[in-house]
């Protein structure tokens, strides 16, 4: 006699949210990540996106892998296997983690949670607090029902990041989920500017299309330990 397979129910993750809120957490997103996945890690098909709303420093970076730790345990203690992959600041040549950074991306994790989209600039853009996030994913492979993906950039006609980009290196591009390997900005125009600024030479990039977006003029208003999204 053959049996029907058991149908896996879905797991809610209201409670895993409420309880990484109120450890600190900004955002907590899962999204459905099946099709973003290698071969080495398709059994983790749901990533649970971490955000704080602090600039990427030591205390940020603690605060996020702590929430990933947190979320790890909690799983744990529901039978669930996890893998965490922690913010890129925290990209530590010699770490084993460093190693799987090319199998997944946060940006992934967040837009298929729908706590954002890859804006004109190339960043992760939340509508509440822009580009100011920090962010961290968990892998698992808890059956959670997941939340609702964003699938196409929501930046519309806006071209500020284009406009005074010192290096010229914002394509101006529009983003969408069907078409993962547009070219928005030219990193090698971006990190070029370096060359002929000093003053960047120990930052990741100038940092100028952050400020100019208006999602991350408005995030900066938000700016508390106290303020939460509804994502």
């Amino acid at each position: 006699m053959v049996h029907a397979a058991r149908a896996v129910r879905p797991l809610d993750a209201a409670l895993l949210k409420e309880f990484l809120k109120r450890e600190g957490a900004t955002l907590v997103g899962v999204g459905d990540i099946t099709e973003a996945l290698t071969h080495e890690i398709t059994h983790l098909n749901r990533g649970v996106a971490l955000a704080v709303n602090r600039g990427l420093n030591r205390d940020s970076i603690a605060l996020l892998m702590r929430l990933q730790r947190l979320t790890e345990r909690w799983l744990k203690e529901r039978g669930f296997r996890s893998l965490a992959i922690p913010p890129d600041s925290d990209r530590i040549k010699g770490k084993l983690i460093a190693k799987l950074y090319h199998l997944f991306s946060h940006k992934t994790a967040a837009t298929c949670s729908g706590l954002g989209w890859i804006g004109k600039n190339g960043l992760l853009i939340n509508r509440t607090y822009g580009s100011k996030l920090s962010w961290a994913t968990v892998l698992t492979n808890a059956p959670f029902e997941p939340d609702s993906p964003l699938t196409e950039s929501q930046c519309g006609e806006c071209d500020l990041c284009v406009k005074h980009c010192p290096s010229g290196a914002v394509s101006g591009s529009l983003w969408s989920r069907d078409e993962p390997l547009k070219n928005l900005v030219n990193y090698e125009k971006c990190g070029a500017l370096k060359k002929v600024r000093p003053r960047f030479e120990e930052k990741p990039n100038c940092g100028l299309c952050i400020t100019i977006c208006p999602f991350s003029r408005n995030g900066h208003n938000k700016r508390s330990f106290g303020q939460r999204d509804s994502g």
